[in-house]
């Protein structure tokens, strides 16, 4: 019988590729040295086989980009609809639910500012000098692949190439959110090293060199293995797993039908509202997040919120960052990237170099305890995704007994608020490309200096006089 297997046939392939990862880090020390996510070393051996070997049999990587789209709503879904507990268990000791959660706060916002700033301004350069042509929104994926990651840089790159026609801008995101991973891994186990070299670590952190590599991200036979979930349902009526994805799904279902009446609503207003409802489509995942959590309010009142488990929503979440990690680097397109090489090449240079002292600076400041330990995190994220920030914490705190962790969540409740009206202009630079709309690249500008100031402020106002201590030293060592 014809049924379609071209989704199957890709998911295989990824789930073969993710397969052969967690063999070579369990066998390679290397990998697991510079703590390579598996999903990333799945994801470059998905764009050798993609880019050279399955045009040989006939299949292309444009499935891959789909998928990207779809599990990243599905990961925001899950991690939306757990349970985050009782905020009063979010710090301790001197940063008791406050210092930790608004530094934290505070300085992501201020990458996000930062990032998209410099992004714009050589973009501008470039489009001034050597490449007139340069797409005017092409420096935004700084901010896209660096902070906010693959599936956004894709998703939104995908809207710019359909609306107005930046092809393979889809591509171009997740490269650059490739080379985010990169510097997260390699550059977060040197700063790692060199703040232990240096003493920036503090008497509470781990010792690096201490970790059990042997392990190579497998746990050993026979080894105390960690529940990863818990069963709130019996499995003759249904199985936990089912009800808990039966509700990822459901939502997001719920979040197309949402759209769907954005987008009819929207189409009455004419040409202007149907761009912008195009446009929404490629941010569906802020769709996704706000339905779940509408549900999520909704199965609370009506206590039947019990039913889901933390455990198989973390699961689930991961499943698909892993999969949608590695989908991401498998879609790169080399014949694109070659057109674009030298903007890339600047543009991702630049920013590193500003990205890596920044965190560093404000960080050792700003915070009154666990510097360093926050600092990792938040570059990691900044850089890659949260789960390469959370990797970089165990390095110094395995068992994540300090509150970083949780500090970090929960502040990102409030970024979200903070840089909801950026991600809903992301559009402006690109349609600055329209007769008579140029203004919008100068808006976009005027709006990210607008977020540079707010968090400069704040930062002053809770860094106190340690604010501008020793302005010339990366790392401030007064509080440690």
């Amino acid at each position: 019988m014809d049924f379609s297997w071209s989704l199957f046939i890709d998911l295989g392939i990824i789930a073969a590729a993710l397969l052969i990862a967690t063999l070579v880090r369990a066998k390679v020390h290397f990998f697991h040295k510079y703590l390579i996510p598996n999903a990333l070393t799945a994801g470059f051996l998905l764009l050798l086989f993609y880019n050279f070997l399955a045009p040989l049999v006939g299949h292309s990587a444009d499935g891959l980009g789909q998928i990207v789209y779809h599990l990243l709503s599905i990961s925001f879904i899950a991690i939306t609809l757990r349970d985050r507990g009782s905020k009063k268990k979010a710090g301790s000791g001197k940063e008791r639910g406050s210092v930790g959660i608004r530094g934290t706060t505070v300085i992501v916002t201020f990458q996000y500012a930062v990032q998209a700033l410099l992004g714009l301004f050589l973009t501008l350069f470039f489009i001034k000098t050597v490449m007139p042509d340069l797409f005017p929104a092409f420096g935004l994926f700084v901010p896209l692949g660096y902070a906010l990651g693959p599936g956004q840089a894709y998703s939104i790159g995908q809207g710019w190439e359909k609306n107005y026609g930046f092809v393979g801008a889809g591509r171009v995101g997740l490269t650059f959110a490739a080379i985010g991973f990169l510097l997260a891994c390699f550059g977060g186990v040197a700063l790692i090293n060199i703040g232990r070299k240096r003493g920036w670590l503090g008497p509470d952190a781990g010792d690096p060199s201490g970790r059990k590599e042997s392990q190579g991200g497998v746990y050993r036979p026979g080894s105390s293995l960690q529940a990863g979930s818990l069963q709130t349902t019996e499995s003759e009526a249904i199985d936990t797993m089912s009800a808990n994805l039966g509700m990822v799904l459901f939502v997001y279902f719920l979040c197309f039908l949402v759209l769907r009446l954005v987008t009819y609503l929207l189409s009455m207003v004419g040409d202007m509202g149907t761009d912008l409802a195009t446009s929404l489509w490629g941010i569906s995942f802020i769709f996704a997040v706000l339905v779940a959590m509408l549900v999520k309010l909704i199965l609370k009142r009506l206590k039947i919120y019990h039913f889901l488990d933390t455990g198989s929503l973390t699961r689930i979440s991961g499943t698909a960052v892993d999969f949608m990690v590695a989908g991401a680097v498998g879609a790169i397109s080399l014949v694109v990237i070659g057109q674009y090489w030298l903007p890339i090449v600047v543009i991702a240079v630049l920013a590193a170099l500003v990205v890596f002292p920044t965190i560093l600076w404000l960080s050792s400041r700003i915070f009154t305890i666990h510097h360093f330990k926050r600092a990792m995190i938040i570059f990691g994220a900044m850089t890659g995704t949260l789960p390469t920030g959370l990797a970089l914490l165990r390095v110094l705190d395995p068992e994540l007994k300090s509150p970083v962790a949780n500090d970090y969540v929960y502040a990102t409740a409030t970024i979200f608020v903070l840089i909801m009206p950026l991600i809903l202009v992301i559009d402006w630079p690109a349609r600055s490309t329209l007769p008579g709309k140029g203004i919008f690249f100068w808006l976009t500008i005027i709006m990210s200096a607008g977020y540079l100031v707010i968090a400069m402020v704040l930062y002053r106002l809770w860094a106190k006089e340690r604010a501008f201590k020793n302005p010339l030293q990366i790392w401030y060592r007064g509080g440690n």
